[in-house]
């Protein structure tokens, strides 16, 4: 009896430990709140041993067949068996420990040890105040199998997207437990179904499902007195561009932004006149941003994933894409996205040149994409010639 009654108390304790680390950040409403939303998603906790689920919404408890109590303080490995992908899993757990969005398709287990497929939609969540990764939202949307999905998909609900910024250092203090997220020991559905692809309209899904979360966590988070976001921002840890090279691209007229895929999350480190008026944001709010808080609503997930792959094989690429202004507005963006080197030939920077497609511009005769090609090469110009001489960061760094 007094065993039973031992493991009891010290279950309540776990489970009084799990929700504290929702209540004490987000009020002791959120639970609520989570509880009313549609979708199976879950929270996790990087800074506790083992990276544990500390929510689980009603959706995915749903969709795996598992009760709560099964689920609250297991890592999220819990899902996985044999014939999940390892790769998909090492992309998972990349995208953690770089504490950046991620989204692919991968086989999941429910209790019963049936395999499913899902798209797994993961994202931090960003602490204002210092930067701290406080959660990780994991978004479960099913696949439907070819001989399932309808002729027409239906758009999903569009929510309110987060747009307050957090403030975030290039350090993760609890990033010895954030990578313990999604590595598989169990053994479970030798038998797998054929692979699914995930339609537009599931990634369109998932991240309508994720900015409504992060709206619920953004409100009920401002009743502590913190503020959180999905979007990484912070000048902190970003290093500072010499003051020769700032002088050079400040003479370029054209809206535009430098990245550095170097750093964790791709970071903007430099962002034009140009740009701040054509977004409404000043220079401090986005030094430190990845590029995507511009999108929203109505973003092409398609375009955003050419974007990436071209990044990634250092190629250069112009798209047209859906963006938004700080103020909400949304606006057509031609944009052109090309690697900037250095004097050794690597890739130092990318520069994402942005036109409003709707606004009336004088481009001295020339069309719109040799308009923003102009601006490439002034910048390839001066990172360039400054890389020589190794005057591209200040003396300091």
């Amino acid at each position: 009896m007094e065993s039973s009654a031992a493991m009891a108390a010290a279950e309540e304790e776990e489970e009084r430990g799990l929700a504290t680390s929702l209540t004490a950040r987000y009020s002791d409403w959120v639970l609520e709140e989570l509880d009313e939303l549609a979708g199976s998603f879950l929270l996790t906790d990087p800074a506790m041993p083992g990276h544990p689920i500390v929510y689980a919404s009603r959706g995915l408890l749903s969709l795996t067949g598992y009760p709560r109590r099964d689920v609250l303080g297991r890592n999220a490995r819990l899902f996985q068996g044999a014939a999940t992908d390892r790769a998909a899993v090492a992309g998972v757990r990349e995208a953690v420990r770089a504490q950046r969005a991620h989204q692919v398709a991968i086989l999941n287990y429910r209790r019963d040890g049936s395999p499913h497929w899902v798209l797994l939609h993961v994202a931090p969540v960003f602490h204002a105040a210092d930067g701290r990764v406080l959660h990780f939202l994991a978004v479960q949307v099913p696949i439907a199998a070819a001989t399932e999905r309808r002729a027409a998909c239906r758009g999903p609900a569009v929510f309110p997207a987060c747009r307050e910024e957090a403030r975030v250092e290039e350090e993760l203090p609890c990033a010895s437990h954030a990578g313990e997220v999604f590595v598989d020991t169990d053994k479970r559905g030798l038998d797998a179904e054929e692979p699914r692809v995930a339609s537009s309209c599931d990634k369109e899904k998932a991240l309508s499902t994720a900015n409504s979360i992060f709206s619920a966590l953004n409100r009920y988070s401002k009743l502590t007195g913190l503020v959180v976001c999905g979007k990484r921002c912070s000048s902190v840890g970003i290093p500072a561009l010499s003051s020769s090279l700032n002088l050079s691209l400040g003479r370029i007229k054209q809206s535009f932004v430098l990245t550095d895929r170097h750093l964790p999350d791709m970071p903007i480190v430099y962002a034009s006149d140009a740009f701040l008026s054509l977004t409404g944001y000043s220079r401090e709010e986005i030094l430190g941003c990845n590029c995507r808080f511009l999108s929203g609503p109505g973003t092409s997930v398609e375009v955003l994933e050419e974007i990436n792959r071209n990044i990634c094989s250092e190629q250069a690429c112009t798209v047209h894409l859906l963006n938004y202004r700080k103020d909400g507005s949304a606006f057509r963006d031609l944009l052109q996205v090309s690697p900037i080197r250095n004097a050794s030939g690597k890739v130092a920077f990318h520069v994402w040149v942005h036109l409003d497609e709707s606004a009336k511009c004088d481009f001295n005769g020339l069309t719109p994409e040799i308009w923003q090609l102009g601006a490439v090469g002034a910048v390839r110009v001066a990172v360039r010639s400054l890389s020589a001489s190794g005057s591209l960061l200040r003396p300091s760094q």
